[in-house]
């Protein structure tokens, strides 16, 4: 599953469900970011392009991706089948005001949440963890309450809300461990091990 489950793809390579972000949304969405001091990426067409290749978080998405970006002048030609957008930064605090000033703009068909507390990504409505679990799910005929759903970032709450089983790591910011049903320790407390231990594999 990648881009918050918006490709869903099969082991053998092959397509499962893709969900593309309504242009209009997409537009909207670029359109904000460019008038904030963010580093704008769209990835489309299993490529990475942005306009800025001195941008926050550029080296460190490449080194995270392996492989590189493409750099273009404009996103407009892409806006028709765009998977998934992202403002990276520096300043959290200015991607959280983003974050509640673009959801509403966009709220019938796209989705604005914080996978990082530098990323803010935007993705189709129905392209979020919780339906991608649920389609993951159906895929294998496993039954959602017997799914187990371990996350850090705001873009996990919809698997949490879906899952049969949800925990929190102990990095993840308030609201998030709010919607969890367990809490475990951070990544540095090897806190996923942990999970696993004391709340999945006794059952």
């Amino acid at each position: 599953m990648a881009f918050n489950g918006a490709n869903i793809i099969k082991p053998d390579g092959s397509l499962l469900k893709a969900h593309r972000i309504d242009p209009k949304a997409a537009r909207t969405s670029l359109e904000l970011f460019a008038t904030q001091d963010v580093s704008v990426w769209v990835f489309a067409d299993d490529q990475w392009f942005l306009l800025d290749p001195q941008g926050d978080y550029v080296e460190h998405e490449r080194n995270t991706l392996g492989y590189g970006f493409v750099q273009v002048h404009s996103f407009d030609e892409y806006l028709d089948r765009i998977d998934k957008i992202v403002a990276a930064s520096k300043d959290f605090e200015l991607l959280k005001e983003l974050e509640i000033r673009l959801n509403p703009l966009i709220a019938e068909t796209a989705l604005a949440a914080r996978s990082q507390s530098y990323y803010l990504d935007v993705t189709a409505l129905d392209a979020n963890k919780g339906t991608a679990l649920e389609t993951l799910a159906e895929e294998l005929g496993v039954a959602l309450a017997h799914t187990a759903a371990i996350g850090d970032a705001g873009n996990d709450v919809a698997m949490f809300l879906r899952a049969g089983l949800s925990i929190a790591m102990g990095q993840a910011e308030t609201t998030v461990k709010a919607q969890a049903d367990h809490v475990t320790g951070s990544n540095l407390e090897d806190g996923l091990a942990t999970a696993i231990g004391r709340y999945i594999l006794p059952h």
